[in-house]
């Protein structure tokens, strides 16, 4: 039986209480920015909006990001140079995904995996109860304009609490065996991997070169792309290639290696690239003609060097990838509930060791995801 909770949101007849544990961000900067609280306000959900019961979350690079404000256009240099302290060149107006100031204290949070707790107005109520993942690039807020999102855990709170709100025309039931845990690694690295391929149209039979391929996306895109048939050339450190050949990489050439002498000129038909940096013009030269080069991210620098008679001689496409049209991730629900994919949990730790977890993560020392587990 449902009973009306506070300010109209029904609710589950369990008590929803009014104060929760999470983890805010107070301002871009180091690890001393995340502050672990037991008495945050719990949300409640306006017209059109669930209540959710948080179970896991997990760490991505957009998390750690936004700590720091890499996204700043003063910064110039990878995520690794800042990743511990942040950037004293990072500028606050820009520091975020969408180019304003941020609003501090946020709760972040990219990735969760649930239960919905309540519902808004205008939300059947038969929704409580059902596990759910939410899309990380919300339209909802933006009416669904084209190119234009709002990023979960930046521009609105997110998953790094024992509660969170979100639209419920983007919060999914998700019907499979998997844990909370493994769930929750699926929203931001899988989604950003199924855009990064949906845009660049990869197709069967296709050569693909997929950069920091034993990172969140970069595993999520090694598995997405075999879905789809394709072969897969995987860039990372050689101590992970046994790994990413499980996961169905095709080969496995080491992150430090020459690329054009080991795969030759023009061989590959699509580069999947969340690394840039150094390594970007040799991404370039393995294409064919007419190749397309589709990028989500900069982990190894954001400015790159472009010959552009490269691009224009080759006929090459160029693909900035951010915003996902919807059948991105209603897809990457249907490949989960079909057992097409699978997750790859590489460790957990509990939301008040986030700090250490993010730690972990920088290390690059790991294939797959760090999972945050939320106390109940």
């Amino acid at each position: 039986m449902n009973e009306l909770g506070k300010e109209g949101a029904v609710s589950s007849k369990s008590e929803i209480p009014t104060t929760m544990k999470g983890v805010v961000l107070v301002g871009h900067g180091g690890f001393d920015k995340l502050e672990f609280r037991t008495d945050l306000p719990v949300p409640t959900p306006a017209a059109g909006e669930v209540l959710i019961r948080v179970s896991a979350a997990s760490v991505n690079n957009t998390d750690i990001n936004t700590r720091i404000g890499w996204y700043s256009k003063a910064v110039t240099s990878g995520t690794d140079s800042g990743a511990r302290q942040g950037f004293a060149s990072a500028q606050n107006d820009d520091a975020s995904w969408s180019g304003v100031p941020l609003v501090f204290p946020r709760i972040q949070g990219a990735d969760c995996c649930g239960h919905i707790a309540a519902v808004g107005e205008g939300v059947s109520p038969d929704r409580i109860g059902e596990r759910v993942i939410v899309r990380n690039l919300l339209r909802t807020y933006v009416d669904y304009r084209p190119f234009e999102c709002w990023t979960f855990g930046s521009e609105c709170d997110g998953g790094f609490a024992q509660y969170t709100k979100a639209p419920s025309r983007e919060t999914f039931k998700v019907d499979c065996d998997w844990s909370d845990n493994e769930l929750a690694t699926m929203p931001c690295a899988y989604s950003t991997a199924e855009g990064l391929l949906h845009r660049a149209n990869v197709q069967a039979g296709e050569h693909v070169v997929i950069t920091g391929a034993s990172g969140g996306v970069g595993s999520a895109a090694v598995q997405l792309a075999k879905r789809r048939g394709a072969y897969v050339t995987a860039i990372a450190g050689r101590e992970k290639a046994r790994l990413l050949l499980e996961l169905g990489a095709d080969q496995v050439v080491g992150r430090d290696e020459d690329l054009v002498a080991n795969l030759g000129k023009e061989t590959v038909n699509a580069a999947i690239d969340v690394a840039a940096g150094p390594g970007f013009p040799a991404l370039l030269d393995v294409l064919k003609k007419g190749g397309r080069y589709a990028v989500a991210g900069a982990i190894a620098g954001p400015l790159v060097e472009l010959d552009i008679r490269t691009l224009y001689l080759k006929d090459l496409t160029f693909f900035g990838c951010t915003f996902q049209e919807d059948i991105v991730f209603e897809n990457l629900v249907s490949y989960i509930e079909r057992g097409e994919i699978r997750p790859i949990v590489a460790k957990t730790y509990p939301l008040e060791q986030i700090a250490k977890a993010q730690q972990e993560f920088l290390s690059k020392s790991i294939v797959g995801k760090i999972v945050l587990e939320i106390p109940a």
